[in-house]
């Protein structure tokens, strides 16, 4: 693939198969801002600026963003990812506080995973705070493998980080032009 074709949005109301009916994913929007700056200052002790998220937007050639949505949440879910050469870096993760614990994370990164690979994408990598236990197992569930650790790479608090990565990156089969399972 080009790098122009890289940064293509994911095909708009894709449906994903999860534990609910109903569930898709879209390419994140302006539109969804606001949304995903509550989900982002209800996840992180630093969050993201709006002018963070405004910078993914304005750089389609390698920043991509995806948003889950359910009948009860416009957005429930989100993620930003850069798409270099063959390699999927997660940026950012992360679920409505209300949507925790239903398959809203895995849903939508099982999603980009496969969008990735469609795309070219052959290994993945992401960095979470050593102590974010949920997000860790999710991750490992999925494949990914701490290689590394970053020295106190978080602040407030002041944490490590650890560096997982996932190779031979496959389609696992969560999205669906049919509709949910």
């Amino acid at each position: 693939m080009d790098q122009g074709s890289r940064g293509a949005s994911p095909e708009a109301g894709r449906v994903v198969r999860a534990a609910s009916s109903g569930w898709r994913v879209d390419a994140l929007a302006e539109t969804d801002l606001t949304e995903v700056l509550e989900i982002e200052a209800a996840s992180f002790t630093n969050p993201w600026t709006r002018a963070m998220f405004e910078g993914e937007l304005l750089n389609p050639g390698v920043a991509r963003g995806y948003v889950l949505r359910t009948p009860e949440w416009r957005v429930a879910a989100f993620c930003t990812v850069f798409l270099v050469a063959d390699e999927l870096h997660v940026n950012n993760l992360a679920v409505r506080p209300e949507c925790r614990g239903m398959g809203a994370g895995r849903a939508l990164l099982e999603f980009v995973i496969g969008d990735a690979v469609s795309l070219g994408a052959r290994r993945a990598t992401l960095e979470v705070r050593q102590s974010n236990l949920i997000a860790l197992k999710l991750y490992e569930r999925l494949g990914f493998s701490v290689v590394a650790v970053r020295k106190d790479y978080y602040a407030n608090p002041v944490e490590d980080a650890l560096i997982l990565w996932k190779d031979g990156l496959r389609a696992t089969g969560s999205t669906s032009g049919e509709g949910a399972a």
